[in-house]
């Protein structure tokens, strides 16, 4: 049986092999007699979890460019934006209305849409948000601004640096959803000086249900979880020591080479750009290479729909996805096309990671031709060329 091939990153990578053995080491330990006991405790087996977890929170604040103790350790980038708006929210009573771009992942525009009032921008045909714009929708009872750092469906590079500023300029809280940029791109949260910023462990190789929320020091939220004082307060509840392990291991091994990691990814992602630029019926929305993600293309489908394109390629052993990235039974049309006024409907996501490699690229652009012939075959008087 050949091996499948995995093109679908963005939604989650596979558990890096450095995060795979840091929790083998760790459950051997277990094995072996060690007791990884409750890290808030004073007693040795306490303390022998106290360590690993900021050890591991070491490991996330250098990846990221943060101090230790900006690093709170969540479930996910869910909660963390959760974690974000509802500190926001929270913090001044008189500020009840956020900003965000049209393009925002849906755990932002949902949480934005709870508590009293949003305004939601625009976006061009790229899917970039114009910083001048988000930042004129700011008022006096703003209480928090989002902006994404990459957008998670078309790849498009936000003006997070520009948002930031103006934001900071205006005395305004400004969250930034890094749950795609992290392990694609380099972060640097002390230089961005952003309020709050999310993280998705399994965006990147590290194990399912870790994250971070980066909280700048000084900055004071009310926290979502209540009920203990774990992470100094901020999030209550015993850390998850497994994940957590796992998550510092796969933060310490990107770190180490993200450059060359996001060189490969930019190569495998280019070959994907150059053949629909070559393929008639095919484009590639959003933003060009130069202004986007490095792991993530987004192929535009003309008179195909998604659901046979997406079973012929699992057929021929390949993942991808397609719709609304926020949904996982029902294709949907995404917001997020929509938003940039472009078929909805008819999208490709392909996205690659750290152990995607040239010949997963290769049976994907030799399968998806034959499978897309196939399908316009199909059609009353169809043409079975993709080329142009």
């Amino acid at each position: 049986m050949s091996p499948r091939v995995y093109l679908d990153h963005a939604s989650t990578s596979p558990l890096r092999p450095s995060a795979r053995r840091a929790l083998r080491a760790w459950l051997d330990e277990e094995e072996d007699g060690v007791v990884h006991g409750d890290p808030g405790r004073l007693h040795h087996d306490g303390m022998v979890s106290r360590v690993a977890v900021e050890q591991a929170r070491e490991q996330v604040a250098g990846l990221l460019g943060a101090r230790q103790r900006e690093v709170v350790f969540t479930s996910g980038a869910t909660e963390a934006i959760a974690a974000a708006s509802w500190g926001a929210l929270r913090r001044d009573p008189a500020r009840h209305h956020v900003v965000l771009a049209a393009v925002e992942h849906s755990a932002v525009r949902q949480w934005a849409g709870r508590f009293g009032s949003s305004t939601v921008v625009g976006v061009d045909h790229h899917g970039r948000v114009d910083a001048a714009e988000l930042l004129g929708a700011v008022r006096d009872d703003t209480a928090l601004v989002h902006v994404q750092w990459g957008n998670h469906e078309v790849a498009t590079l936000q003006p997070v640096e520009e948002v930031v500023a103006g934001c900071r300029e205006r005395g305004v809280p400004v969250h930034v959803d890094a749950a795609q940029a992290v392990g694609h791109l380099p972060v640097d949260f002390g230089g961005l000086g952003a309020d709050l910023l999310s993280v998705s462990g399994h965006k990147f190789g590290a194990p399912t249900g870790t994250g971070a929320l980066l909280v700048r020091r000084g900055v004071r939220f009310e926290p979502l979880l209540v009920g203990g004082d774990q992470e100094r307060a901020r999030r209550a509840g015993l850390e998850h020591l497994h994940g957590v392990v796992g998550l510092g291991a796969a933060a310490e091994d990107l770190a180490a080479d993200l450059d060359g990691e996001v060189r490969r990814q930019r190569a495998l992602t280019d070959r994907v750009r150059d053949w629909a630029a070559s393929t008639g019926g095919v484009q590639v929305l959003g933003a060009p290479a130069d202004g986007s993600l490095a792991h993530l293309v987004c192929l535009g489908l003309d008179g195909v729909e998604p659901q046979p394109v997406l079973l012929g390629l699992d057929r021929a052993g390949i993942a991808v996805h397609s719709g609304s990235s926020c949904s996982s039974e029902a294709l949907e049309p995404s917001p997020v096309l929509e938003a940039m006024g472009v078929d909805a409907q008819r999208s490709l996501r392909v996205s690659v990671g750290w152990s995607s490699s040239d010949a997963d690229i290769d049976h994907f652009l030799a399968a998806l031709p034959r499978v897309l012939a196939e399908l316009r075959g199909l059609r009353p008087g169809g043409d079975r060329s993709t080329r142009r």
